[in-house]
């Protein structure tokens, strides 16, 4: 297992992704003043991404693992995000899911499909904090 959405697997065996991206913001208020640099004030924590990017052959049936993350997303609902360390990363939403088929058979079948998945956390950091502290 690489990492688990909810009940969804990432893994060998179903999609595995070569690359994850993470972005996380801060957010900071400036306000001008005469004769100085602005003043910032931090305001707290702001979006978390996480995009993953891989890709599957899906003439052996890996298709189906990205309907599955479809259907997911069209729920609207949040998911425990847990690397395979264990690692709790909070509730995360499905954001985007791009799909590119390329190498078609006559069929019109992609026999080679790059995908990339973002998700955005929905939740504070709670989770992540107390599983800090306990290890």
């Amino acid at each position: 297992m690489m990492m688990c959405l909810g009940q969804f697997v990432f893994s060998l065996h179903t999609l595995a992704f070569q690359e994850l991206q993470r972005q996380t913001e801060w957010r900071h208020a400036s306000n001008a003043r005469v004769g100085a640099r602005p003043a910032s004030q931090f305001l707290g924590v702001g979006d978390d991404t996480m995009t993953l990017q891989g890709v599957i052959l899906p003439e052996f049936g890996a298709r189906a693992w990205l309907d599955d993350l479809h259907e997911m997303a069209d729920t609207g609902a949040a998911w425990p995000l847990v690397d395979g360390t264990g690692r709790v990363y909070g509730q995360w939403v499905i954001n985007a899911k791009q799909e590119t088929g390329t190498l078609f058979t006559r069929t019109g079948q992609p026999t080679r499909m790059d995908f990339t998945v973002t998700l955005r956390r929905v939740d504070d950091n709670i989770v992540e904090k107390i599983t800090e502290r306990s290890a």
